[in-house]
């Protein structure tokens, strides 16, 4: 049953994310408008709610029993082992502005696990997908992570939650990092830094309090990749929790030196 469910879920996720990213795709870089949607300056645009009409009409066509968490409709009031969160514009203030860095995201969850991430980067027509039977593929190609000898090379990505903003301890773990590696990249597009990872094109990830529904398509992509996600004080992910997220994602073998360096950082 598992695993007929995933098989059709990523057949349906995979196209219908393509089909929204496109939709988003095709207004980019015109003029939109633009509303912001809370007091930290997140917005929202006409192409989110395109992209995310899509998404929604093809999973409830779909998977009529399976309950829905899309960012801008919330939830479709169905109770099931089985829930979809949906990010149909990852990265609109980037969109907002042209700046072309953003994607849709899906994600399917089985009784708080993640099951099956699906991220498409319509700019440059890449297609990612990661499930508990396949593991991770950009354009159907296989992904890993990679490991790189030496720390001061490292690039790693800071993703930080809209709440955060200025918060004295984010402020001092973000200067750390900064100041101990090559680069450290701030997309403001998070399912994209995780494909980075999952790619072998950086070597790590800092996630700061950033709950949402773009993170753990993302979180599964870099797992299937063979990377190691935990939290701050080193324990592994074991499935969602109701704990404000602080996640760490790297190569295994580079476990100790990215816990080191961000609790360094924390001043812990």
């Amino acid at each position: 049953m598992m695993e007929q469910v995933l098989i059709k879920a990523r057949e349906v996720a995979s196209k219908v994310v393509v089909e929204a990213g496109q939709a988003a795709l095709s207004a980019f870089d015109r003029s939109v408008q633009v509303t912001e949607k809370d007091e930290f300056g997140d917005v929202v645009t006409e192409a989110d709610h395109a992209a995310e009409s899509i998404i929604l009409k093809q999973l409830s066509k779909s998977f009529p029993d399976h309950a829905i968490i899309s960012e801008e409709s919330g939830h479709n009031d169905v109770k099931s082992d089985w829930t979809w969160q949906v990010d149909p514009l990852d990265g609109t203030n980037n969109f907002a502005i042209g700046l072309p860095v953003f994607s849709s995201s899906i994600t399917l969850i089985h009784k708080n696990q993640p099951v099956l991430g699906v991220i498409y980067e319509p700019v440059i027509d890449r297609l990612y997908v990661a499930d508990t039977l396949a593991g991770a593929s950009c354009n159907g190609q296989t992904m890993q992570v990679q490991k790189r000898q030496n720390p001061n090379r490292f690039t790693i990505a800071w993703i930080q939650g809209h709440a955060v903003r200025n918060e004295a301890k984010a402020v001092q773990l973000r200067q750390h990092l900064d100041l101990n590696c090559k680069r450290m990249l701030r997309t403001w597009a998070p399912t994209l830094c995780w494909a980075l990872l999952a790619k072998g094109e950086i070597d790590g990830v800092v996630l700061y309090n950033s709950e949402g529904e773009d993170l753990y398509s993302g979180l599964l992509m870099v797992r299937e990749a063979g990377a190691l996600v935990f939290d701050f004080d080193g324990n592994e992910f074991t499935g969602i929790k109701s704990d404000t997220p602080y996640f760490i994602a790297c190569h295994p073998e580079n476990r100790g030196y990215f816990l080191g360096l961000v609790r360094e950082g924390l001043g812990l």
